[in-house]
């Protein structure tokens, strides 16, 4: 055993591993680590509709997403080559220096572009591929430890940040370059699970709305030629179907007013808050046991009644549901669960654009009892859900996969970048992840 100590975990190093700073790994090619261009050099004046796409803020994350390919401001290549210093490819790894410090990205090797400049709040480090493995620094700087051992190193009170010379002076743990593979390997094997099923998600949505579009939006269900369009309150609608309240198809529960002294506890269900809708994943837990109707299970649809109206259906197991979070339940026959999410789509998302609160939207009961539901006939209803019930059931036990996938995942991380797990057993780990 090395007499040497990991710089984050504090237990001694493998024989063999060796601690160096980033300054010591980056790439000899000139310019392999270094900050953005100055802000007024790559400011929103620069912005074009197309040519090279600028990486900010919204294209890094601090949960083990390698990187978020979209919602890219661009520059015109002309522009672009002003900043010939800040170009990153694949294999680059990119760090949030000002705000939200602790955020790492590694570009892609699948695109969607084969090149890209930095921000004015990012830091580009080229790794030396001869000593390095990129995915494998990804992992390191990524892992909750490393995340907070830089937060812990980050200047300024109002916008913590961390300049360049912070970061070419962090501690990096280097295995030999095998295991550097090894690792990144057995760790990207639950990435791509993660990936496929996120694919077949999205395919699945894709899909759901195609349906729901055709039968409630341009009205070509099966016998659809037979039946004429009359009036409703929601406009045209088959003569046959009704617009139907929210509150006569779906159970509509209004959340729970949890102690929040009490949140954080070590047992109990977990409370889901507004800002967990969207991920499906609650972060607290509190011993409190309200009455059963606000018991939330797989599958539920809830949305949440403040700010940007967060809408979502519930994944992640029995869970509490706390205030200004409202839990619907399909109580008709006549509606499946997918249709009343998708009908429920529109009025949330025109909400978001039209309440107001004084310093927040809000949403309420009221606004709730205007909604109507598009409701066919029970036959058609129940071909419908013969349709889109198989595909709600796959898309819950898909995201259940994956918050697995991610458990395990995240377990097995710090073991490894600690040199707890041996990695010269990692080849029969990895056969037995691919089979």
């Amino acid at each position: 055993m090395n007499q040497d100590l990991h710089p984050v975990f504090g237990t001694p190093l493998p024989q063999d591993w060796k601690v160096v700073s980033v300054d010591e790994i980056k790439s000899s090619e000139k310019s392999s680590c270094v900050a953005g261009p100055f802000g007024s050099n790559i400011s929103s004046k620069f912005f074009v509709a197309d040519g090279v796409p600028v990486i900010r803020g919204s294209n890094l994350t601090s949960d083990l997403t390698k990187f978020v390919s979209d919602s890219f401001v661009f520059v015109s290549t002309q522009q672009a080559q002003n900043y010939p210093a800040q170009h990153v490819r694949a294999g680059d790894l990119v760090f949030t220096c000002w705000g939200t410090v602790g955020q790492v990205a590694l570009i892609p090797d699948d695109g969607p572009y084969d090149q890209y400049v930095i921000s004015n709040k990012q830091l580009k480090l080229r790794p030396d591929v001869s000593r390095t493995d990129s995915r494998f620094l990804y992992y390191y700087f990524a892992s909750s430890a490393m995340v907070e051992y830089i937060r812990n190193r980050a200047i300024g009170s109002a916008v913590p940040g961390i300049n360049l010379g912070i970061l070419k002076g962090l501690p990096v743990v280097l295995p030999p370059l095998e295991a550097q593979r090894k690792i990144a390997a057995m760790l990207s094997a639950y990435d791509d699970l993660i990936e496929n099923n996120n694919r077949r998600i999205k395919l699945l949505e894709e899909m759901a709305q195609r349906i729901y579009r055709e039968w409630f939006v341009d009205f070509r269900y099966p016998g659809h030629e037979a039946v004429p369009l009359v009036d409703s309150e929601l406009g045209p609608i088959p003569e046959g179907w009704v617009a139907a309240p929210l509150f006569e198809v779906a159970e509509v529960t209004f959340g729970y007013p949890f102690k929040s002294e009490l949140f954080n506890s070590d047992y109990g269900l977990p409370v889901i808050r507004i800002r967990d809708i969207p991920n499906g994943e609650s972060g607290t837990l509190t011993p409190e046991e309200p009455s059963g109707i606000y018991r939330v299970s797989d599958g539920d649809i809830l949305i949440g009644m403040d700010g940007n109206f967060h809408m979502g259906r519930w994944s992640a197991g029995e869970a509490w549901l706390n205030q200004r979070v409202t839990r619907l339940r399909v109580t008709s026959k006549a509606v499946c669960r997918y249709a009343l999410f998708l009908a429920l789509e529109k009025p949330i998302g025109d909400w978001n654009q039209a309440i107001v609160g004084t310093t927040v939207a809000h949403l309420g009961k009221s606004h709730l009892e205007l909604v109507k539901i598009p409701v066919p006939p029970l036959s058609l209803e129940m071909q419908l859900s013969a349709l889109l019930d198989p595909m709600f059931d796959l898309e819950i036990t898909l995201r259940k996969s994956n918050r697995n996938l991610r458990k395990a995942r995240d377990i097995l991380l710090p073991r490894l970048i600690s040199g707890e797990i041996d990695v010269t057993d990692l080849d029969i780990a990895l056969a037995e992840t691919a089979a």
